[in-house]
């Protein structure tokens, strides 16, 4: 299935691009990208999302891809980026998730999935947001651009569930920060540790049945909801 062009503001502005894939499922995914990558990244397992019935939003993060035009023209590249501007990306987030708002999917049927930063803002969002009940994070950090994640494993809330996957020997960094996430987490829970896998989306390549087990995992989560 083609995606369908999204494109929509945040409110601090930030003109976001992202690529659609809509199923007649009521659940839906919200996909956020490591660095250097873009949207595009995901469209595999987007297509896979679909043929399990579930929809997919693949955003550009601010400064990445097409998501270049800031307020007033201003014009973004994630490479000269502080820390703070990289912790702006949460409200690219939110966005995405008013614009499945207005396509009728409803936050409790939303789940999200990252890579790398990717990962630790999803963490970060389903903190926010109580009625998220899903988010996998592949490649997680303690600390990306700092968006820091143990403070936010220990407010998610019983009722959520938390994928973790890391790269094992070659990842060594988001494989230990994924095992002490891990240790944190007081909800339902799983983790799985792929030596050589690499990291982030890279783990979809060398290893396709991760991504049987995130669709598995996400179909039992909102299924119950």
């Amino acid at each position: 299935m083609k995606s369908e062009k999204a494109v929509f503001k945040t409110e601090d502005g930030v003109e976001v691009s992202g690529d659609y894939y809509p199923a007649d499922g009521a659940g839906a995914v919200i996909l956020l990208h490591m660095m250097p990558k873009a949207k595009e990244s995901w469209r595999d397992f987007a297509l896979k999302l679909n043929e399990n019935g579930f929809s997919a939003l693949a955003i550009d993060l601010r400064g990445h891809g097409e998501s270049t035009k800031g307020k007033g023209g201003r014009v973004l590249d994630y490479e000269k980026f502080s820390d703070r501007e990289h912790q702006e990306s949460i409200k690219d987030i939110e966005a995405a998730a008013d614009f499945l708002a207005e396509r009728g999917i409803k936050t409790n049927n939303i789940a999200l999935v990252g890579a790398s930063i990717g990962a630790n803002l999803a963490l970060r969002y389903q903190t926010e947001q109580p009625d998220v009940a899903f988010s996998a994070l592949l490649s997680p950090g303690l600390d990306y651009r700092g968006v820091k994640t143990e403070p936010l494993a220990e407010k998610i809330g019983s009722g959520q569930f938390v994928f973790l996957a890391a790269g094992g020997e070659g990842d060594e960094y988001s494989t230990e920060s994924a095992e002490k996430l891990h240790g944190l987490l007081d909800c339902a829970k799983e983790i799985k540790i792929m030596d050589g896998a690499g990291h982030g989306t890279n783990m979809f390549l060398k290893n396709p049945e991760l991504a049987d087990r995130v669709v598995e995992l996400l179909a039992d989560v909102l299924k119950s909801k």
